[in-house]
Formats: C-alpha cells, sequence, structure tokens
C-alpha cells in the first residue's frame, strides 16, 4: 500500500509556494486562535466534501498538534486515491516554533 510522505516546515513552506493544499485537523477553537495561512479546517464534518473537491493529484499536507494525528489522516488521503500527500512534522507548535506566519 502506498504511504504519505513526512515533511518539515520549510518544505511545507516551499510546496504552499507551489500551490499545494493544507489541511488543519485540530480542534475548532485552535483552528480559530492560529493557522497556517490558507489552511482549511479539516473535520469529519467535510472530509467527504474536500476528497470530492480536490483533485487527486494536488499535493495535500495534513497539519494537527504536533504531527501525530495527521500521519493518520494523511494515510487515509492516501486510501482515497491521492498520490501526493504529507504529515508535517511538529504539526503547528513546529510552525509556530519556526517563525512562520498564522492566520
Amino acid at each position: 500500500m502506498e504511504s504519505f510522505k513526512h515533511i518539515d516546515v520549510q518544505g511545507t513552506l516551499k510546496l504552499l509556494e507551489q500551490g499545494a493544499k493544507i489541511y488543519d485537523i485540530r480542534d475548532p477553537g485552535s483552528f480559530t486562535t492560529g493557522h497556517i495561512p490558507g489552511a482549511a479546517h479539516l473535520t469529519n464534518d467535510n472530509i467527504q466534501q474536500e476528497i470530492t473537491e480536490t483533485p487527486v493529484n494536488t499535493p495535500v499536507v495534513i497539519c494537527c498538534y504536533h504531527g501525530i494525528s495527521s500521519q493518520q489522516a494523511a494515510q487515509y488521503f492516501v486510501a482515497q486515491g491521492f498520490t501526493d500527500v504529507y504529515s508535517m512534522d511538529g504539526g503547528f507548535e513546529a510552525w509556530r516554533n519556526a517563525g512562520a506566519d498564522t492566520e
């Protein structure tokens, strides 16, 4: 079975510049408090819609709190036929600690 890839903050920044889609799977309060610019909040309620509306060849980065839960979500995207899927190592904490912009 195919698998997702791991990516760091710098790699994520590069992919976002190239048009990758980023999904944040943290809870609604955490997402509202701060998230990666352009990130879509992915929940159980909207995941099927996002999968249906996103072309399977679109690079997808999944972000969570610390890079653990995002691995399961990334693998789910792979299982749905997506071919370029990443779990961001260190999650939003790594993003924030790197001093990257947030919304």
